[in-house]
This record gives C-alpha cells, structure tokens and sequence, in this order.
C-alpha cells in the first residue's frame, strides 16, 4: 500500500473538517434559538421540522415523494403529516385524479412561523460574522457556491 499523496491527506482534512464544522454551526444555532425568547412557538421535533420545510420548498409534493426525498417510510411520514395537520401547520388535499393521493401544503401559520425562525437564525449567524475579520468574510462568501455543490453531490 502506498502513502497517501498530499492531495488525498488534504482531501481526508477538507472532509473531516467539514463533517465536524457543519453539525456544530447546525447545533449551535439551534441551541440558540431554542433560548429565544422572541420565537413563542413550541420548538418542532426535527422531524416534523424537515417535512415542514421540504414542504415550504416544494408545495403540492405528495407524502410518498416526501418520504423519498426524506428518506423515510411512507407510513412514518403520514404519521408526521397527521400531527402537523392536527397542529394546524399543513394542509393535506386529495389528488382529484386519484383518491388514494395526498398532497402537501404549508398553512399560512406555517409560513409566518418559518420565515420568523429564519430571520431569527439568520440574525444569529449576521451577528456572528460582524465579529470575523474581512478575510474570513470572503473565504466564507467564495466557499458558499462549492457547499452547495458538495451537497448536491453527497445527496443519495
């Protein structure tokens, strides 16, 4: 077995920094916000908060392709669409083409809920990068367009 080239190690830094850095920006703000006190709404168990938002970005999905795009069981997303329309933060309105489907769409509460949270969040992360020097800024802001294309790669 031969050593590793110097662009593998920093390769294997990159992926290891980025699996360590991501989750903790990720927790922190949300152990933030969990303490903010300008956000009254009960905090949504992660779940229910990731098939809200996916629904936000795509209205009218069906509970099938929420579960694809999830990656989770069908009947576990029903189950959640059932307690999100229960909390009158969903609407699920039947396909008029076939009964047996079920499409999705955020409540206006939904809407006003979420985009508070995010300029909330968005808050929190504007605060912090007033504290960071211009450099960091831009490595940042250049860093941005090759995270999203990441993502979009790591994505089953």
């Amino acid at each position: 077995m031969t050593p590793a080239s110097a662009s593998d190690q920093d390769i294997r830094r990159i992926a290891h920094g980025l699996a360590t850095v991501l989750p903790a920006l990720h927790r922190a703000l949300d152990r933030r916000f969990a303490h903010d006190a300008d956000f009254p709404h009960p905090r949504l168990p992660e779940g229910r908060l990731a098939l809200l938002r996916l629904v936000g970005e795509r209205e009218g999905i069906t509970v099938r392709e929420a579960a694809g795009e999830l990656l989770m069981k069908p009947n576990n997303v029903s189950a959640l669409v059932s307690q999100l329309v229960g909390m009158e933060l969903l609407e699920r309105r039947q396909d008029p083409a076939d009964k047996r489907v079920a499409h999705l769409y955020p409540t206006a509460e939904a809407r006003r809920r979420t985009a508070q949270a995010g300029e909330l969040k968005d808050g929190y992360v504007i605060e912090a990068l007033h504290a960071l020097t211009d450099g960091d800024l831009d490595a940042i802001g250049s860093a941005l367009g090759a995270l999203q294309g990441l993502a979009r790669r790591i994505q089953p």
